[in-house]
């Protein structure tokens, strides 16, 4: 590809997976977020929690200053405390959906774009009264994040490797999606390129199924299918890790795809943000670098 990479995208990078310290909603958020804010490889990055009013404050400053699109991930608030959004009891339903509300009130605080959820566990038979659920609950969390300048997003997971989630396969994302879309047309689904090995899905499958209106964001990463590995399932490890699904020939098929669907495109610009996170023995630092490597490498193959 001769054009610059950065004519067809923005590219991003999910701060709490590159620094997971700070997956909880604590830990030295500003001084990490800092170090992608000063890489102006990146004009994008997606935050997550911050339990510190005051860390909050010098978060958006920082922000404010840095010029990227910035995107707010909910998912560590709903993991970290096994909250699920298509519940069957009405309670706990309830937490769920006043937790991302909570979570919209500071990403629109701190000037995010967009923020992002993902489903609760596959219940197995009872699939299709919880896809109601689902669908209600984010119906209701739209409307709130569209009160707030948000756009929601739902992130596809796996089905059966690691997370086990509802959403899950993209068919199903897909029925989801239509529903929401009824009233919310700026709800979309998010594709990982982690995901799909574990999803069972190819770039060519996903992208088939949902088409460009229904893809409101992609992460590029990794993930190990392979039983006994010690980042099995959904760890989202540096791309080209023994044992591991995704590389530079991944990435370049991905790439690809998204180019077929006219997702890339010369002046859209959309937001690609890898999601990669450091194993034992292994600093933030490298698997950034790595991350940013392995897309130039792929780019330069297209």
């Amino acid at each position: 590809m001769r054009d610059s990479l950065q004519s067809y995208m923005k590219v991003g990078i999910v701060h709490f997976m590159a620094y997971p310290e700070c997956l909880k909603g604590e830990g030295p958020i500003y001084d990490t977020l800092t170090k992608i804010v000063e890489d102006d490889f990146f004009s994008a990055v997606e935050i997550t929690w911050i339990k510190d009013p005051a860390e909050r404050q010098r978060v958006k400053s920082l922000l404010a200053a840095s010029g990227m699109t910035v995107g707010y991930g909910a998912q560590p608030a709903l993991l970290t405390q096994k909250l699920n959004l298509n519940s069957f009891d009405p309670g706990e339903r309830k937490r769920a959906v006043d937790q991302v509300k909570a979570c919209a009130d500071e990403a629109a605080g701190v000037g995010a774009e967009a923020l992002a959820v993902l489903s609760g566990p596959d219940p197995g038979q009872r699939r299709e009264e919880a896809m109601k659920l689902l669908i209600d609950s984010l119906r209701e969390l739209a409307a709130y994040c569209k009160g707030k300048g948000l756009r929601l997003v739902l992130e596809s997971f796996d089905a059966k490797y690691d997370k086990k989630c509802l959403i899950g396969p993209h068919k199903d994302a897909l029925t989801v999606c239509k529903a929401v879309r009824k009233d919310f047309p700026e709800f979309g689904i998010m594709v990982d390129l982690s995901h799909l090995p574990i999803q069972e899905e190819s770039p060519k499958k996903a992208f088939g199924t949902l088409k460009k209106a229904n893809i409101a964001h992609i992460h590029i990463g990794n993930s190990v299918k392979q039983q006994g590995h010690p980042l099995y399932g959904d760890q989202h490890p540096r791309f080209g890790t023994p044992g591991g699904e995704n590389d530079v020939p991944q990435v370049v098929e991905f790439l690809r795809g998204l180019f077929e669907i006219q997702y890339l495109a010369k002046g859209r610009r959309p937001v690609v943000a890898f999601e990669v996170k450091p194993a034992a023995g292994e600093t933030s630092g490298a698997i950034i670098a790595n991350a940013k490597r392995t897309l130039t490498e792929a780019w330069a193959r297209l």
